[in-house]
């Protein structure tokens, strides 16, 4: 394996009314605009090597969502899919660049969907890889989610485990989201090892981790049409949906239903990634989305 590239540099953004969240960018020079939202107990650092991948075609920012990374709580505690889509959008307008390339992984898929159906005007295309759409027959690892979401016992669960080594809490969520550990670097399991660490020495990670997957749950269950199908259904830009065949957590079969309802979909299947292609194949991935950008381009200017 080539030695990886660091993560990217990142501050804290003050969004207004005592909110603020840490963005990782690539330097600007593409002219165009590309944000990235992480998934459940993820951060910004999940897209380093699309980043790269992608970085002579869009300039990037990837964020920590409130709560995670390097990012402080919500205001309010909010860990909503609605607060976090909300807060998103005073991300984009913040970049004051235009229309830009949305993408966004798992949880991230989730709050990506909601934003590009309530803001057109700030999405020019979307990406999802293994977004948590509505499922009703969820696989283990979402059973999991509900488990750890139950008030009170989330918390103490999360609590609990962190007795268990950093490595093995590490090593174990790795192996749930990926297709293929060996394609884990040594350096990027070194890097997520150290983080776990500095997030165990925090005070609200585990009431984050905890909220944020009673925030899943809670977009299962919802109806009417806010429901996530149903807002899929009215988003307007170009849509690429990337799923793993060995994800253990999204039903990749899930897939047929993103093409039925998106409106302007391509569907990608990649036979030997888990949940997180964009870090296990982010070669594959950044061939597929520089597609869909070329596309959503020429698009915008006919």
């Amino acid at each position: 394996m080539n030695e990886p590239i660091a993560v990217w540099p990142g501050q804290l953004i003050d969004l207004g009314g005592q909110e603020e969240v840490f963005v990782r960018s690539t330097p600007r020079g593409a002219p165009e605009t590309a944000v990235f939202v992480h998934g459940l107990a993820g951060s910004s650092t999940n897209w380093t090597d699309l980043m790269d991948e992608l970085r002579d075609v869009v300039t990037g920012h990837a964020v920590d969502l409130p709560g995670a990374g390097y990012s402080p709580p919500p205001s309010g505690n909010d860990y909503s899919v609605d607060a976090r889509a909300d807060m998103m959008v005073k991300v984009i307008e913040s970049l004051d660049n235009g229309p830009v390339h949305l993408f966004g992984n798992s949880l991230g898929g989730a709050i990506s969907v909601r934003l590009a159906a309530t803001r057109p005007d700030l999405v020019r295309s979307l990406t999802l890889v293994s977004p948590a759409l509505p499922d009703l027959m969820p696989r283990y690892g979402p059973a999991r989610v509900v488990v750890s979401a139950a008030p009170r016992i989330g918390e103490w669960a999360v609590e609990h485990l962190r007795v268990l080594p950093a490595e093995r809490r590490i090593v174990a969520t790795l192996a749930m989201c990926y297709g293929d550990m060996a394609r884990v670097h040594p350096e990027r399991l070194r890097e997520a090892i150290e983080e776990l660490r500095r997030r165990d020495g925090l005070t609200y990670s585990g009431q984050a981790l905890s909220a944020s997957a009673r925030a899943i749950v809670a977009e299962y269950f919802r109806r009417g049409e806010e429901n996530l199908w149903r807002q899929a259904a009215k988003v307007v830009a170009p849509t690429l949906v990337i799923h793993g065949r060995k994800d253990r957590l999204v039903d990749p079969r899930m897939a047929a239903r993103a093409g039925r309802t998106f409106p302007k979909v391509r569907l990608v299947l990649l036979p030997n990634a888990g949940h997180v292609a964009q870090m296990e194949y982010p070669a594959l991935v950044a061939k597929e989305a520089r597609e869909l950008i070329s596309y959503a381009i020429a698009a915008s200017a006919a």
